[in-house]
């Protein structure tokens, strides 16, 4: 059974706020990527996704840990010689696939009660269908270059600062560096942080570590409290210690 509008608007907003419980901020990156990486992108078309859609593709890929920027239908990789992979087990039906919003205005035809004439109304359909990343398809021969996620490197050389370095060192965290992603993991205690070369200014990568680095000492600090008031905590706290 189709969803309505309301029950489709329900479960986008549910899932970017479970998102956000959870430390994911999708719309935060001042890193590099490959070519294949990027802002969510449909392959047969080459275009963006737009509205809302973007958005739900990014928690997509951050919740399977895809890099690939490119989506498609199912239709669209099997006339491309592609196979969309098997679901795992572990995953529910219906859930395989990444859920986007397809918007478009209709134009109907209706008789005015007032005064018996047919007019021109427009309304808005909304319907939700899903794509399947790049890392979810096996590739011919002549699509394998889509799998090549290897990040180019924005910087040819990232200048350590010696202060914030000390400062970091300081704290004794363990910080791994690596993948596509910047977070602060509480179950392993660990901070994740993307290469430093990645970073197109030195700022940039030490203003997220020192964001990570404050969700970091909130357990040290017994510290407790909303996921808003955490974030608005690491981000003035990264803003305090880069003025310093």
């Amino acid at each position: 059974m189709a969803k309505s509008a309301k029950q489709i608007q329900e479960d986008i907003t549910n899932k970017i706020i479970e998102s956000l419980k959870q430390g994911t901020i999708p719309w935060r990156k001042p890193w590099s990527t490959s070519p294949n990486c990027g802002a969510p992108t449909n392959l047969v078309s080459g275009k963006r996704y737009r509205g809302i859609n973007p958005l739900l593709l990014e928690l997509h890929r951050h919740e399977n840990d895809y890099h690939s920027k490119w989506y498609a239908t199912w239709n669209q990789w099997r006339d491309l010689g592609a196979n969309v992979m098997r679901r795992p087990n572990d995953v529910a039906p219906g859930e395989w696939g990444a859920g986007i919003i397809f918007y478009a205005p209709i134009k109907r035809t209706k008789e005015d009660p007032r005064t018996g004439e047919e007019v021109e109304v427009n309304f808005p359909m909304l319907k939700q269908y899903s794509v399947f990343n790049a890392e979810q398809v096996e590739l011919p021969d002549n699509l394998q270059h889509l799998a090549d996620v290897e990040p180019e490197s924005k910087k040819s050389e990232f200048i350590d600062f010696a202060p914030a370095e000390a400062a970091i060192r300081a704290t004794g965290a363990t910080i791994l560096c690596g993948g596509d992603r910047c977070f602060y993991s509480p179950s392993t205690d660990h901070i994740q942080m993307v290469k430093k070369h990645r970073f197109e200014f030195e700022k940039e990568f030490y203003a997220a570590l020192l964001h990570e680095l404050s969700h970091w000492s909130e357990k040290r600090c017994d510290w407790t409290g909303s996921y808003a008031e955490g974030e608005l905590r690491a981000e003035m706290a990264a803003a305090f210690m880069c003025a310093e």
